[in-house]
């Protein structure tokens, strides 16, 4: 596997298209691109919250990740097609957990689709608990599934 780095601006369009792909089924699934494609990216790269993972000179898959005085908010996790199946996700959420860690922060939150069950199946077996569901302010008729996972101590 490779190197995590934060996202520069020239990683914009990579960006874009890797979260597109990552994300096509759901479109289909939902009849509607989910928010992490509609997303401006500019802004979070600007502000470090971009993460990939590479590689090679391939980008593999990515995390958006904010930072907040008691948490750390996982925006979007996403792997490319290609690399799907080779838990990457949980090195992705590995990283998460790392970096809240650094922080100092004691928990890592997400929110995810309700129709994404393979996604909160994945979650729940890494650790996150299902806090609650709420409506989509931006989406109407979508459910929301917030979820926490206390971080990790270190090793």
């Amino acid at each position: 596997m490779s190197l995590r780095r934060r996202a520069l601006a020239n990683d914009l369009q990579a960006v874009v298209s890797l979260t597109t792909e990552a994300y096509a089924s759901y479109t289909a699934l939902f009849g509607a691109p989910p928010i992490p494609v509609t997303e401006d990216y500019a802004p979070r790269i600007e502000q470090g919250e971009v993460w990939l993972l590479e590689e090679g000179a391939e980008l593999a898959g990515l995390i958006v990740l904010e930072r907040h005085p008691d948490h750390a908010m996982i925006f979007s996790v996403a792997v490319a097609p290609a690399f799907q199946g080779r838990k990457l996700g949980i090195a992705l959420l590995d990283f998460a957990n790392e970096q809240a860690r650094s922080w100092g922060v004691p928990e890592v939150r997400l929110y995810t689709n309700s129709l994404m069950e393979r996604n909160i199946a994945l979650y729940s077996a890494y650790g996150y608990r299902e806090t609650g569901r709420r409506a989509n302010p931006y989406r109407p008729g979508w459910i929301l599934v917030d979820m926490v996972k206390p971080v990790d101590k270190a090793a």
